[in-house]
Formats: structure tokens, C-alpha cells, sequence
């Protein structure tokens, strides 16, 4: 995620997901936390879907 079209693009997805309860953008870290009922996979599955690049990002 470059910019805030793209932070749009990400919460479009996340916005239509059964099971997300929250999330979190974080632009300048490039970083989306999503909290729900939901597995780990469907989430990264379906923001790759919008064009977007995603990975996992290690637990602090």
C-alpha cells in the first residue's frame, strides 16, 4: 500500500468479509491487522484479489 487509494482498496475488501470485526490500517508500516472470526488465509486471499501484495508479518 502506497497511498490512500490503495488503503481504500483493502477496506472495500475487508468491509465486505463475513467474520471481520475490526481492522486496522497502518500506511506508513504497510501493515493491516484484522481481527475476527476468520482464517488467517480467506483474509490474505481475498486483499490479493484487489491487486494488492500480502504476506504474513512475523508476531513482536
Amino acid at each position: 500500500m502506497n497511498c490512500k487509494g490503495c488503503v481504500g482498496a483493502v477496506e472495500r475488501v475487508l468491509t465486505k468479509m463475513e467474520g471481520v470485526e475490526s481492522y486496522t490500517v497502518d500506511l506508513k508500516e504497510q501493515k493491516v491487522t484484522v481481527k475476527g472470526d476468520l482464517k488467517p488465509e480467506e483474509v490474505l486471499e481475498k486483499v490479493a484479489k484487489s491487486g494488492k501484495a500480502t504476506s504474513y508479518w512475523p508476531k513482536e
